[in-house]
């Protein structure tokens, strides 16, 4: 059984994958309307944040219906995102820093809890059957 702080890391971390699949659209929507591709190319980046966001969004499933690889992946993300969250502080933008670090430290504590890292540390997989 999944504990309830594992699901609900997943659903926050499936919701950060969508939003970076989501600024993948939205970049390619500018680069087709087109925005200026000289400095920073649209289409790179949006695959960038496809396949990145891709993987977060698989790892937030992964944790929803019990299965423990997705868990080093979302770790790994809102590691990252933290420092994200410090890069858009930097750039005056405070709102937004901070609702990145919320969402990271939340997804991170929920990561960490005392059941999560039970769950984690047991040796079978969702619908696996007890040995």
């Amino acid at each position: 059984m999944t504990p309830t702080p594992v699901r609900y890391a997943g659903y926050l971390v499936a919701a950060q994958g969508v939003l970076a699949v989501v600024a993948a659209v939205v970049l390619v929507v500018r680069a087709l309307g087109g925005a200026d591709q000289h400095v920073v190319n649209g289409y790179g980046t949006a695959a960038w944040f496809v396949i990145v966001g891709g993987g977060v969004l698989a790892a937030g499933w992964a944790l929803v219906t019990g299965r423990r690889w997705g868990r080093g992946i979302a770790v790994f993300a809102n590691l990252l995102l933290l420092g994200v969250a410090y890069y858009v502080y930097g750039s005056h933008q405070l709102v937004y820093a901070v609702l990145i670090a919320v969402a990271a430290v939340l997804a991170l504590g929920l990561l960490f809890s005392p059941a999560a890292v039970q769950w984690a540390s047991s040796t079978r997989d969702a619908g696996e059957p007890p040995s």
